[in-house]
């Protein structure tokens, strides 16, 4: 192919864009109200123009190849510091800030602080949603949000905010009985709660690969405070993190059950479109929950500095 050196299509980049993010030309059909039909010929016609291809096509997905990915990180960048600019131009609405939030951190860590933020800006109308899926912060509905992961969305401002880290937690009456948790290759006195993916890292980062234990867990919660919840009635032990559930450890309803503690290299984030981090009531919450996730740092220092990454 020879490149063509006029200016693409606006229309071909919207649909290539929209089919990268999605993974999908039927997905970006949906959401760009047509059809998949449509995508796939400006995408096609995208490709002639620029010479190169941009999707391997798959029966049920299209993926990204190499010279794909590399563009569709900056169109991905690009619409998404658009759409935010026209938000930005429409809500002009320094008095309600929304948030959303993944559901543990919401319950167990961002609520229990609120009333100090509503403490110094009584001014603002604060809204809190809790996904456990990551919401578009270009659509007009969310200000910013509170994301885990490795801190690298397209066209967002990140400030890093604490590790995630995790560790057996169980009630006080249970931890003799967890005595035998350091050994999976053994019974276990009491049952194992939590994410499997996350035990498995734990007891790789002790020195196990094949954890038959695991098959044991038989009750699978969709949100991490869940089974915290269940781990503090003394029905097992949980994986969780010890930052997040730090007032649970302090007022003694929590206790470790072994001493090492993991992680899987992910954080949790204050995100906001790169067009919109400059307004005054985004800059009020950023600057209180870098404060409020600093003391937590502080506070949870010995367990973040043990922390293991297998």
């Amino acid at each position: 192919m020879v490149w063509d050196h006029r200016f693409p299509s606006l229309v071909s980049i919207r649909a290539f864009e929209a089919a990268a993010r999605h993974g999908s030309f039927a997905k970006a059909a949906h959401e760009l109200d047509t059809t998949a039909a449509s995508v796939s010929y400006h995408v096609r016609q995208l490709e002639k123009q620029v010479g190169v291809t941009l999707f391997h096509r798959h029966p049920h997905k299209v993926e990204l190849t190499g010279p794909g990915e590399l563009i569709a990180k900056e169109a991905m960048s690009a619409f998404a510091a658009l759409r935010a600019s026209f938000i930005n131009a429409v809500n002009l609405d320094q008095s309600r800030l929304s948030i959303t939030a993944l559901p543990t951190f919401g319950t167990s860590w961002l609520t229990p602080r609120l009333g100090r933020f509503r403490a110094r800006h009584p001014d603002i109308q604060f809204e809190l949603e809790l996904s456990a899926e990551a919401q578009d912060l270009t659509a007009g509905r969310f200000d910013a949000a509170v994301r885990n992961g490795h801190g690298r969305w397209p066209g967002l401002r990140v400030n890093r905010l604490f590790p995630s880290i995790f560790m057996p937690l169980c009630a006080p009456g249970l931890k003799a009985a967890a005595a035998k948790l350091a050994d999976p290759r053994g019974a276990m006195d009491v049952p194992l709660l939590g994410r499997t993916d996350w035990w498995t890292l734990w007891y790789r980062s002790l020195g196990f690969e094949q954890v038959p234990a695991l098959d044991s867990i038989k009750t699978h919660l969709t949100v991490e405070y869940l089974d915290i919840t269940q781990a503090m009635a003394g029905h097992g032990v949980a994986i969780g993190s010890p930052i997040l559930f730090r007032n649970e450890l302090d007022a003694g309803r929590l206790v470790p059950a072994h001493d090492l503690v993991a992680t899987d290299g992910r954080a949790f984030w204050f995100t906001v479109p790169v067009a919109r981090q400059d307004s005054r009531k985004i800059v009020q919450f950023r600057d209180w929950i870098s404060e409020e996730a600093a003391a937590a740092r502080d506070a949870a220092a010995d367990y973040i500095r043990r922390a293991r990454a297998d």
